[in-house]
């Protein structure tokens, strides 16, 4: 090492290092030339110090005379990162057990993008998550009440000096306190082999209800140019036979489901007129046409041809249709409901119902129950939903008297309490009448699992299904579902409801929506449509939906499961006659 000093490497090396030293304090000031822009411009006078004066600057740190040294100096961040174990979060942030959810009620349920399957997929992620990262804190004990003063309790006084704080050293002999946790037991979080905690395992392990899966997509589209962007028109429905009948402008086609073969049926362009309605009889090939002018034409499908003709059935556009058994009822734009018996020759209506002061939209037969008791149900533009009676009969226990309620009180045409009225004997008044809803009603369903229980849906303005048992003329139920409800269908294999959707005031548009009854939580929510869903019709065997809308197509869906047929679950277990040799 000293022939290395001493060497003129050495010796030279020396010489650099105290030229460095001496010129230091001058090179620390001096600024740093950028090749490409040139020496830097001198400072200006009176120029902003720099905002960050807790930062060291290079003489402040360098030089010997420098009275902060960077390696002592303690180092604050911005940052504080609580710690779970010793923190309390549910108080700190407000999350407490009993915090009302913003999940919307079943009575606000706006139909979403999601279905059943995603809906109960994050319900479970949101509980899992919240007990991670929130885990129920311990129960503190409550604070202390003062006792009430009493005459017989002594007046409190200045307690006597007593020291608060009391040191006492452990005895060695003095046995430990016991462990508040079992480290020997082999259920112990310490020895858990899952990254979650014990209540969130339990929420992951825990079995859960069977959700039906919906295919979201159409299976089928067809074009059907000219179907009309009308709500007061029904121009879409499936027969008995597996045939659908659409009308087209002037045309109605039929689209034979099992062969996928399009016939025209009619074409009423030479008289200058245009469909506004169809519908099939329940159990044949006999399709009813209406027109925008107010006829009325009966066709057989088989043969193409028309039987029967009614060339002023009603004064204004024929919107709605429905069948029981061979009498025909419309509704239409002149506020009247006809019935008509197509055996027979003549061509009046044996019987008028007049109970809506606007248009007639919505009309369905109750033919699930005994088509010589069915009951009628009209909706109409007046907001109204009227129940008929065409035998005349009437609810037991009225006998044209006002009801017990002290709310009750007679109205033209009836008895009305809490907006229903009651009908007289006469077969021309409605025999129940409700006023809830705000807005046009066209969709109108039967509930073929349940008898006597109806649901309705409102236009734009009132957006809600409405479930009515006619038997007391009471509501059962309501749902708000954010949207125009174009028209309703019941499932004839599982107890769900089909609706369809236009405007609504949120972003789902045009949806078609299936929802669990009684419950009304949504089954799943089928999009496609780009403009309003006017049209539905089931298929026969209750599996398949096709709806329409005046984006002129027709949209096939596999909505629901197909039906049990076998003979083993269709019998009833506990028929032990069968069971008898």
């Amino acid at each position: 090492m000293s022939s290395l000093k001493n060497s003129p490497f050495g010796k030279r090396l020396r010489a650099s290092h105290q030229e460095n030293e001496a010129d230091s304090p001058h090179r620390r000031n001096r600024p740093r030339v950028n090749s490409l822009y040139g020496p830097p411009p001198p400072p200006m006078l009176g120029s902003t110090p720099s905002l960050d004066s807790s930062r060291p600057t290079t003489s402040e740190s360098g030089g010997p005379d420098s009275p902060f040294d960077i390696r002592n100096q303690k180092e604050y961040g911005d940052r504080f990162v609580p710690s779970r174990e010793a923190g309390d979060l549910r108080t700190t942030y407000h999350l407490m057990d009993d915090a009302k959810s913003n999940t919307p009620s079943k009575a606000k349920m706006i139909p979403t993008e999601s279905d059943a399957l995603k809906e109960q997929a994050n319900a479970l992620f949101n509980s899992v998550l919240h007990t991670e990262v929130t885990p129920v804190s311990p129960q503190r004990p409550s604070s202390p009440v003062r006792p009430v003063a009493t005459a017989s309790v002594v007046p409190p006084t200045t307690p006597t000096r007593r020291r608060l704080f009391t040191y006492n050293s452990p005895s060695a002999g003095s046995n430990p306190a016991t462990p508040t946790r079992r480290l020997d037991a082999p259920t112990d979080e310490a020895y858990a082999m899952s990254p979650v905690r014990a209540e969130s395992r339990h929420l992951l392990e825990s079995p859960r209800r069977q959700l039906r899966n919906v295919c979201k997509t159409p299976y089928r589209v067809l074009d059907a140019p000219e179907l009309a962007d009308d709500f007061y028109l029904n121009l879409v429905d499936w027969s008995s036979t597996n045939v659908l009948g659409v009308g087209l402008g002037a045309c109605v086609y039929l689209w034979t489901a099992h062969t996928a073969a399009v016939s025209k049926l009619c074409d009423l362009a030479n008289s200058n007129d245009t469909i506004s309605s169809v519908s099939w009889v329940q159990k044949g090939t006999t399709l009813a046409v209406g027109t925008l002018s107010g006829r009325l034409h009966i066709y057989d499908a088989n043969t193409l041809q028309r039987q029967r003709s009614y060339n002023q059935a009603h004064a204004n556009r024929i919107g709605a249709l429905s069948w029981n058994s061979h009498i025909l009822s419309s509704g239409s734009r002149d506020r009247m409901i006809h019935h008509r018996d197509v055996r027979e020759a003549t061509t009046r209506p044996f019987k008028r119902s007049s109970g809506h002061r606007q248009e007639v939209c919505g009309l369905r037969w109750n033919t699930d129950s005994n088509p010589q008791s069915a009951l009628l149900a009209s909706g109409g533009n007046d907001n109204k939903v009227c129940i008929w009676d065409l035998r005349g009969s009437k609810r037991p226990g009225l006998r044209g008297t006002p009801l017990s309620s002290s709310s009750a009180a007679p109205a033209s045409g009836g008895t009305a309490t809490s907006g229903v009225t009651v009908g007289e004997e006469s077969g021309d008044v409605p025999l129940w009448k409700f006023h809830e809803h705000t807005a046009a009603v066209k969709a109108l369903a039967w509930d073929p699992h349940v008898s006597g229980v109806l649901a309705t849906g409102g236009g734009t303005a009132d957006k809600h299904i409405r479930f009515w048992n006619v038997g007391n003329g009471s509501l059962l139920n309501e749902l708000d579902t954010g949207s125009q409800v174009c028209n309703l269908t019941w499932s004839l294999t599982s107890h769900e409801l089909v609706s369809t959707h236009g405007f609504s005031s949120t972003t789902a548009q045009n949806q078609i929506c299936i929802w669990k009854y009684p419950s009304l939580d949504m089954v799943a929510s089928l999009t496609g449509h780009t403009h309003r869903v006017l049209y539905l019709a089931m298929s026969p065997d209750g599996e398949t939906i096709v709806t329409g809308a005046g984006d002129e197509t027709l949209r096939f869906w596999n909505s629901f499961p197909k039906r049990d047929t076998s003979e083993a679950k269709r019998e009833s277990r506990l028929d032990y006659g069968r069971l008898i040799r």
